[in-house]
């Protein structure tokens, strides 16, 4: 089993790399060749490219300018990205073996990396999926990564992904063509009479999931449905085959 988290916009630096004990890169060559795209862009025209305020875009080119140098700062990707659905994942709380598992099971989608282990050591970066990025021949990201990613996945797991990313990333995975099988939760809240998805709570509860998939060493995917964490219980009315309905 794997499960697939998207990054967050939001990072802290604060807990730094030990380097020595962080797994490599899986795509090294292709980020290098987007880091290089992005250091040749001006401040205005990364701001343009991602929509980003004045003070965003002078930030996001200091990142990619220190990129590659000694003096910048690094971090475990799991520690690194800092919004709820690491708020819900509380990757500070594993224990050593549960690192091992989140090591084995956890798989982080981003623009610029492609796939992250929760140990593998990133510098401050902002490039969602979604960018319209001319980077060699390709017009935007899911081009460019192609079907690197799904073939990744695909040779490290042939029987379930268990899709906690958002539709932005998963879309990056192609998980329409993986050939086992594939599992997607979604949470919603009971709100004026009917059951909707709250974006803050749901992106938490991606993240608790993955935690509480690590911590009780769930390995199948019908175990799942016995995710009761955060008073959700999973809904088999609103449910299908492979998406997965946990309501509150």
């Amino acid at each position: 089993m794997k499960i697939i988290l998207s990054p967050a916009k939001k990072l802290d630096f604060s807990i730094p790399a030990n380097e020595k004990k962080g797994s490599e890169l899986i795509f090294p060559d292709k980020t290098e060749k987007l880091i290089q795209k992005m250091k040749s862009l001006s401040s205005n025209q990364l701001g343009t490219l991602m929509k980003l305020s004045s003070e965003l875009s002078n930030l996001n080119y200091r990142r990619y300018q220190l990129m590659g140098s000694k003096e910048n700062e690094s971090a475990l990707a799991a520690h690194a990205f800092n919004g709820e659905v690491y708020t819900g994942l509380d990757f500070k709380s594993f224990s050593l073996s549960e690192i091992e598992s989140a090591q084995e099971k956890i798989r982080i989608l981003s623009g610029l990396y492609g796939v992250l282990k929760p140990n593998t050591v990133i510098e401050p970066y902002r490039l969602e999926m979604g960018t319209k990025l001319d980077v060699e021949e390709s017009k935007n990201l899911y081009n460019f990564w192609g079907d690197d990613i799904l073939n990744f996945l695909q040779c490290e797991e042939m029987e379930t992904i268990v899709n906690l990313a958002s539709n932005e990333y998963s879309k990056a995975a192609k998980l329409k063509q993986f050939k086992g099988t594939v599992i997607t939760p979604h949470f919603k809240e009971f709100k004026n009479g009917d059951f909707k998805v709250i974006m803050m709570y749901a992106k938490k509860a991606r993240g608790a999931m993955a935690k509480w998939i690590i911590k009780n060493n769930i390995n199948s995917s019908e175990e799942i449905k016995n995710y009761t964490e955060d008073r959700y219980i999973f809904n088999e009315e609103l449910s299908s085959n492979k998406d997965w309905v946990f309501t509150r």
